[in-house]
């Protein structure tokens, strides 16, 4: 009966109708596939039928496999057996492609004679993104239609492509509009005549393409993915549609997936998946709470963060007021804003006419009183919490009764902010992150009077901005920053101990990160976290020493670094040696060798640690959020899994162990581990222990 339901069968003119009907997406489970390969199979048997039509139900053909099955004993028939049963089908096979047919469902459409798909229809094979290649014959018969090139270029990136590109391409026979069943069933009842002879893909050798354009098109596509483990195993399985028969081809491609499937690397990708996806379930927001329309938005702020959330807002097609106090400072933003949109469209990444659209929606002007029609504000002004106070206390008494009044802080105290309102139900924290128009993550900060409405507006805004909403709660620093602060306070105290600044940025470097913490800050400006120390009361004698020096990074030309000459690329300083020596002689503080081991380990593991307290006291709802804030606001390497993933690869007890033995080693008493690790540490628990217990 379920098998029934999982795949609807009518006949149209002789010609069989297989329509599969899993929601939401059709993922290929093992009940699905057994519906597949049985109605095959009777369509196959069944005299009165001339030729079958693959259809769907929704708008997806079939998004691609059940991946929570990965790892799992393979259930039968797995997909590559169902495909081979496709593939070896007596009678003409047509697939009908509405929505998108990705992983093995363009597995599926590609073992069929032909392929008709609808207009806006997304083909891909996106399997990379997981750690994993194709792994049921894509690697060999997207080549034999698109030709290796384009297949090596597709299957390594991940991306897909439209139904228009995938005609022009090869991949599908015809692309219509509307419903493509009718189209399908018309080319099915042509092959049953024998007007075309139906031929099986894994006969079209001859479209493979020139040997040398597939080599050029793989040594660009694999220079776009580094570190990605399958990339180079996808290369190789294309490679071997010119070098092996085609069954010999498909068996290598599938000990390759295999191989993958166990690898580290391949686990924390898809972890990420699924880490992306359970951030959208919040702990504690009532089920079916949605969030208020947002027609207008209100900017407070027009410097470089200011702008660039102004412009996430015109980018979304959400007209926005960007507010200052001088015209001298609104006009900088706007002129900062112009000149990133016309960078974009030198580059030929935007179009004109849509520049023109998207700063036909920002206003520029003077005065808090023009925050009054928005529904939704953001305050991003200098991290000072008197100033911040001030501007809530004005815009309670200035926005609409139901206005959302949100702070991009970095840092401070969302309660605190709140309390300066009569509506704390209102407020919370939004946390972009530098550039606002670029960067994917949004910390959404949950106040103790935060209503739910109000939450679910900025989640569901930060999706339409096309954010990674990660909901955190109150503390210092929230999650990200929190926890940047302890790498921090570990890069500076490396050098101290005796590390270069370019010894501490190449191990992070080879860790997987694109760049390194002093890198990093000589691009950010040294200047700003020089500012924020003195708010606080805090010290970094290195950092503070470069700053005093005038050396706040690449805007000045030195910064840990000397880019002289206006370059980009920073080369080594002996006047920042001598400087951090002294400062070491000064704190008297012995200098030795620092192999790269300790120093990955001494950034990596004090903010392993930093949030094992965080979930501990429930300022994130799971290890996977704080993982999703590391992958898309700090560049966290994802075939590393984020911070937390890779502790729990290592384990709280080898983590535990080795912070005690550089806190005794390098006299560094911050080492010591947290009462949360070392608990984990004692009774072999995992992370997710921690979120179970602060629920």
């Amino acid at each position: 009966m379920e098998q029934r339901m999982l795949v609807g069968v009518t006949v149209d003119n002789a010609v069989a109708v297989l329509r599969i009907a899993n929601p939401p997406v059709n993922a290929l489970s093992a009940a699905l596939r057994s519906a597949i390969a049985d109605a095959v199979q009777q369509a196959a048997a069944d005299s009165g039928i001339r030729a079958i039509v693959l259809a769907a139900s929704g708008r997806t053909f079939v998004a691609g496999a059940d991946i929570s099955e990965f790892g799992k004993p393979p259930v039968s028939p797995t997909l590559p057996e169902v495909v081979e049963l496709l593939d070896a089908c007596p009678k003409p096979l047509v697939a009908a492609i509405n929505g998108a047919a990705l992983g093995g469902g363009l597995e599926l459409a590609m073992a069929c004679h032909e392929r008709v798909a609808t207009s806006g229809a997304k083909l891909g094979l996106p399997e990379v993104k997981l750690g994993l290649l194709p792994g049921a014959g894509g690697t060999q018969r997207l080549p034999r239609l698109a030709g290796a090139a384009t297949a090596v270029a597709m299957v390594v990136s991940g991306e897909p492509v439209t139904a228009e590109d995938a005609l022009r391409h090869g991949i599908v026979d015809e692309a219509v509009e509307g419903d493509p069943v009718p189209a399908a069933l018309r080319r099915a009842l042509a092959l049953a005549d024998g007007l075309a002879a139906p031929t099986r893909v894994r006969d079209r050798g001859d479209r493979l393409g020139p040997r040398e354009a597939f080599e050029a098109a793989a040594a660009r596509a694999l220079q776009r993915v580094p570190g990605n483990p399958a990339a180079a195993a996808c290369t190789d399985s294309i490679r071997a549609a010119f070098e092996l028969p085609f069954d010999a081809a498909v068996r290598a491609e599938r000990d390759r997936f295999l191989v993958l499937v166990k690898d580290d690397r391949s686990k924390a990708l898809r972890h990420v998946f699924f880490a992306e996806r359970a951030v959208a379930h919040v702990p504690g927001l009532p089920k079916g709470t949605r969030g208020r329309e947002v027609a207008r938005a209100a900017v407070i702020g027009a410097g470089t963060m200011g702008g660039g959330i102004a412009m996430c807002f015109a980018n979304a097609g959400i007209p926005v007021t960007l507010i200052e106090t001088e015209q001298q400072a609104l006009e900088r933003g706007l002129q900062r804003i112009a000149g990133n949109y016309a960078t974009s469209v030198q580059r030929g990444s935007l179009a004109a006419e849509e520049r023109n659209r998207r700063l036909g929606r920002i206003e520029g002007r003077i005065g808090l009183e023009h925050a009054a029609g928005a529904d939704l504000v953001v305050e991003a002004v200098f991290e000072d919490l008197a100033l911040k106070q001030q501007i809530f206390g004005t815009l309670d008494s200035i926005a609409k009764p139901g206005a959302v009044l949100a702070t991009n802080t970095s840092y401070l105290d969302v309660d605190a902010i709140a309390g300066a309102t009569r509506r704390p139900e209102a407020v919370l924290g939004m946390h972009f992150f530098s550039p606002a128009n670029v960067m994917k993550l949004l910390e959404v900060v949950r106040g103790a009077g935060t209503a739910p409405g109000t939450l679910a507006t900025a989640i569901e805004l930060g999706r339409r901005l096309g954010k990674v909403p990660v909901v955190v709660g109150v503390c210092h620093g929230f999650v990200g920053n929190r926890m940047l602060a302890r790498r921090t306070a570990q890069a500076e105290r490396l050098l101290l101990e005796g590390a270069s600044p370019q010894a501490v940025d190449a191990a992070l470097v080879a860790f997987g990160f694109r760049m390194g913490p002093f890198a990093m800050a000589d691009l950010a400006g040294l200047d700003i976290g020089w500012r924020i120390r003195k708010a606080t009361g805090k010290t970094a004698p290195v950092a503070d020493a470069l700053c005093e020096a005038g050396r706040l990074g690449q805007k000045t030309g030195k910064g840990y670094y000397d880019y002289g000459g206006g370059g980009r690329q920073g080369a080594p300083d002996p006047a920042v040696q001598a400087l951090i020596e002294a400062a070491s002689a000064r704190l008297g503080i012995a200098r030795r060798s620092i192999d790269a081991d300790e120093i990955t380990e001494r950034l990596i593991f004090p903010m392993i640690d930093e949030g094992a307290r965080i979930l501990e006291e429930g300022i994130a709802a799971r290890p996977g959020d704080i993982d999703v804030v590391w992958l898309h606001g700090y560049n966290w390497p994802a075939w590393r899994g984020g911070p937390m993933f890779h502790g729990e690869q290592l384990g709280a007890a080898r983590i535990a162990q080795r912070l005690e033995q550089h806190a005794a080693h390098s006299g560094d008493a911050s080492l010591h581990p947290s009462a949360a690790l070392s608990r984990l540490a004692r009774e072999g628990q995992g992370f997710s222990s921690l979120s179970e217990a602060a629920a």
